[in-house]
């Protein structure tokens, strides 16, 4: 049942948990009471709202007493906008909290933990934000446009002019590109802009209902132009961004370790964190252990990210991804980078019957989307790799596929690790390392 602001008076609760997406977990009556913005340890204040049949959400009004972890939020815009969600915890504690949400699941789903958890792989904590979606909304009771992420308990786009987890120039543009999407014809055609942002400049991709006027188009140009910006405009699917630039540019990160630059398109898939993604590999690449002769496969290799790398070690590398365009990225990035010992495969890891899945490998690379890796881990038996790598950023997903390779596969999880590639969320990636028992 709903209940109506206001309907309820305040109570005083004991905040004993964090749940895994980071609410504050109460007991309250032997009903679950969870808190957006409250931290374990902490007595506080509630109102009462949303009421299921197992547990209640409720509002934080008041901090009778304070955790040790909690720190002012820097962001005027926290507790409203839905792209953090704990600027409230010091950053010191979101990691091994992260670690902790990770070390359950493993426990809970697969009965199972690491024989050793290494030390994070950390980056700057804020303007890490390499690619995000972006809502768009004119609200006529503002009199302006709106852009910025979802409100976290709406659908709304929060009202924002700044954000300080987006890269530059993202960080202080906010409100110069709603002031010049405000001023066009199209300040009510254009749902969501996709922000990407590569080493030497960044883009955006405005998804527009309608092609804008000329006088339009040259403003949208202007404003690329001044902040080191292409702009693309998508009337339909992501293969239908066209670049409005002068002189379009490619987009792309540097792998310095490696020898390495990727090319990658505004609709691409890349890590959020160039500067963990940068860690990440080296990590991954250090941690497969490979000889000259070795052949690796690299199931959802997206651009080639941790391919390319792994080919500079090993005797072949076979990636492995269920989108052909990134599968034609990844090759044209293998050529330019004068790679000859990787190749690439479009095929959808959601099926079982691909024959590289039957073949011998000595190391399988895996960096799945949330919904895990379950056909390919049930196939491992038959590819018999001396090691595993799958870096996961889902941990329900990773430990249904952990138990898998545990109980019937013949791998035992032996190191495991922290990527914070989300600093200030919920949001934790995992590097796991399986070895063949």
């Amino acid at each position: 049942m709903t209940r109506q602001a206001g309907s309820e008076a305040p109570i005083a609760v004991e905040i004993r948990d964090l749940s895994h997406d980071g609410l504050g977990v109460a007991d309250v009556d032997g009903r679950r009471v969870f808190v957006a913005g409250a931290l374990p340890s902490e007595r506080v204040l509630v109102v009462p709202r949303r009421r299921r049949r197992r547990y209640q959400d409720a509002e934080l009004v008041g901090i009778i007493q304070a955790a040790a972890e909690r720190v002012a939020a820097p962001c005027e815009y926290f507790g409203v906008c839905g792209g953090c969600a704990l600027q409230h915890m010091s950053y010191a504690a979101q990691v091994p909290f992260k670690q902790s949400v990770v070390a359950e699941a493993f426990a809970r789903i697969a009965g199972i933990d690491p024989g050793l958890w290494l030390d994070p792989i950390l980056g700057p904590p804020w303007r890490y934000r390499r690619r995000a979606r972006l809502g768009v909304k004119q609200v006529e009771a503002k009199n302006r446009v709106l852009v910025g992420f979802r409100e976290r308990a709406a659908a709304l786009v929060t009202d924002m002019r700044h954000c300080m987890v987006l890269a530059p120039p993202m960080d202080t543009s906010l409100d110069a590109l709603s002031e010049v999407i405000g001023a066009s014809g199209l300040k009510r055609r254009i749902p969501q802009i996709e922000v990407a942002i590569g080493d030497a400049f960044g883009a955006l991709v405005l998804r527009v209902l309608d092609p804008p006027e000329p006088r339009d188009e040259s403003a949208f140009r202007e404003f690329g132009e001044r902040f080191d910006l292409d702009i693309y405009l998508q009337r339909g699917g992501p293969g239908t961004a066209v670049s409005i630039a002068t002189r379009p540019r490619t987009l792309s990160y540097a792998l310095a370790d490696f020898g390495l630059e990727l090319e990658f398109a505004p609709t691409d898939f890349i890590q959020i964190n160039a500067a963990v993604n940068v860690r990440m590999v080296a990590a991954a690449v250090a941690a497969a252990e490979l000889k000259p002769s070795d052949r690796v496969l690299d199931l959802y290799c997206g651009i080639g990210n941790f391919s390319l790398p792994l080919a500079r070690h090993a005797g072949l590398v076979f990636g492995v991804e269920g989108d052909a365009g990134l599968v034609a990225r990844a090759a044209r990035n293998a050529e330019r980078n004068g790679i000859r010992n990787a190749r690439f495969y479009a095929a959808d890891l959601g099926k079982p019957d691909w024959s590289f899945l039957r073949e011998p490998w000595d190391v399988v690379v895996l960096d799945p989307p949330r919904t895990g890796a379950e056909i390919a881990v049930a196939q491992m038996a038959a590819m018999r790799p001396r090691r595993i790598v799958y870096m996961s950023c889902h941990p329900g997903t990773l430990a249904r596929d952990a138990r898998v390779l545990s109980e019937s596969q013949g791998y035992r999880l032996t190191t495991a690790r922290i990527l914070d590639m989300f600093p200030h969320t919920h949001h934790v990636e995992v590097m796991a390392i399986f070895d063949r028992a």
